[in-house]
């Protein structure tokens, strides 16, 4: 995404100043919800509590994103670059419940901090799923459009069959996730920010767009996904055909 694609807001230094004010007046309150969280993954599992894994952030550039470790020390090596699905998982005794109420998350406030992230962006993808697409001018950020919109992304991903997990989720939900962040970022402002962050807080997830790409509703788009031998990574192979509304969030 070049610049001329975002809005005034998304690009401007009140938003980073906005960021950095809500994250600091924010600390005091989580610092023991984060430091009862650590002592729970560590006294619960072996290994390290926090997962840090790369990602990619504003202009193509890689920084480590942290989060809580939820999955089983000697799985997280293996899941960094798997596709991951609600009964794909070895979670450790309080991942679920990090991962549903998006707990693992929180450590992600420091990575705002020390600027590689944003409180409302996109979200940061894997170095191997943005080869092909284009590269944000802005900072990821901890919720977005495309966030609220995916919350529940394993538990749908679940239906779809293990040998179509990968090649499916690169030609129809990575696209979608790309094109709601675009559209949303062109046109965000501090009330749709703020929004979006309230919704996350409060948990109103937006599903409406499982309806459009969902693995079983669509048996013509499913045809052509099992005839790909490779991932198709351009976002108008699905909005082409099957463009969803525009997300409520971003009017």
């Amino acid at each position: 995404m070049n610049d001329e694609r975002l809005s005034a807001w998304s690009q401007s230094a009140a938003k980073r100043i906005f960021d950095c004010g809500c994250v600091l007046i924010s600390l005091p309150v989580l610092l023991p919800v984060l430091l009862v969280v650590g002592a729970a993954v560590r006294l619960t599992s072996r290994g390290p509590v926090l997962f840090i894994q790369r990602r990619v952030g504003r202009f193509g550039k890689t920084f480590p994103i942290l989060k809580f470790r939820t999955m089983a020390h000697h799985n997280t090596q293996r899941a960094k670059n798997a596709v991951t699905t609600a009964d794909n998982q070895r979670f450790t005794l309080v991942g679920p419940f990090l991962r549903r109420w998006k707990i693992d998350e929180l450590p992600q406030l420091f990575n705002v901090l020390l600027g590689d992230m944003s409180l409302v962006g996109p979200r940061p993808k894997l170095p191997e799923h943005c080869d092909e697409m284009p590269r944000f001018a802005c900072r990821p950020g901890i919720t977005g459009a495309a966030t609220v919109a995916f919350a529940r992304e394993e538990k749908f991903l679940a239906d779809v069959p293990k040998e179509m997990l990968n090649t499916y989720y690169h030609s129809v939900v990575l696209p979608a996730k790309l094109q709601l962040d675009i559209d949303y970022m062109a046109q965000a402002t501090f009330a749709s920010d703020f929004n979006l962050l309230l919704s996350s807080v409060l948990r109103r997830w937006d599903n409406s767009i499982w309806k459009t790409i969902s693995y079983g509703n669509k048996t013509a788009l499913r045809k052509d996904v099992k005839s790909s031998k490779e991932p198709v990574k351009s976002p108008e192979f699905v909005y082409q055909t099957i463009r969803p509304e525009p997300s409520n969030f971003a009017r």
